[in-house]
């Protein structure tokens, strides 16, 4: 089985996630998108298969977000991923594709609902927030 994060490992909400991944006995492909940023094809497609809009895919925070305008809602859609291509850290994450689908997952506890195996025991997230009981059962 193949399970894809595209992960920022100075990010706590992606480090959580690929925690979770492993948790579920899963030993993903990480793709450190910051240092291999997905092609234009591959964003395009990774946005269409979670099914959100593109401008949900932008992160605001410790990017160049404000700076470019991209708070413009008269913007389009090609204009957003312009920018996510130049400026890759507006990419939002951590972004998991399984068998099951995508989905950009934050909160990090977003990731249990496309992930095909079940946790496999406890998981507590590093803030210390308990996500997963002993038996591997969700807590939320």
């Amino acid at each position: 089985m193949t399970i894809t994060i595209y992960h920022n490992p100075a990010c706590g909400t992606s480090r959580n996630v690929l925690a979770l991944i492993r948790n579920s006995g899963e030993d993903p492909c990480i793709i450190e998108y910051l240092k291999t940023p997905p092609s234009r094809a591959e964003l395009v497609s990774l946005i269409a298969r979670m099914g959100v809009p593109v401008r949900s895919v932008l992160r605001e925070k410790g990017t160049p977000f404000h700076e470019l305008g991209l708070d413009n809602p008269a913007l389009s859609d090609d204009a957003l991923i312009d920018a996510m291509m130049a400026h890759p850290i507006l990419i939002n994450r951590p972004i998991v594709v399984t068998p099951l689908g995508a989905a950009l997952c934050r909160p990090s506890e977003t990731v249990l609902d496309i992930l095909p195996n079940p946790q496999r025991g406890a998981f507590v997230k590093e803030d210390g927030e308990k996500i997963v009981d002993e038996s591997g059962k969700r807590i939320i």
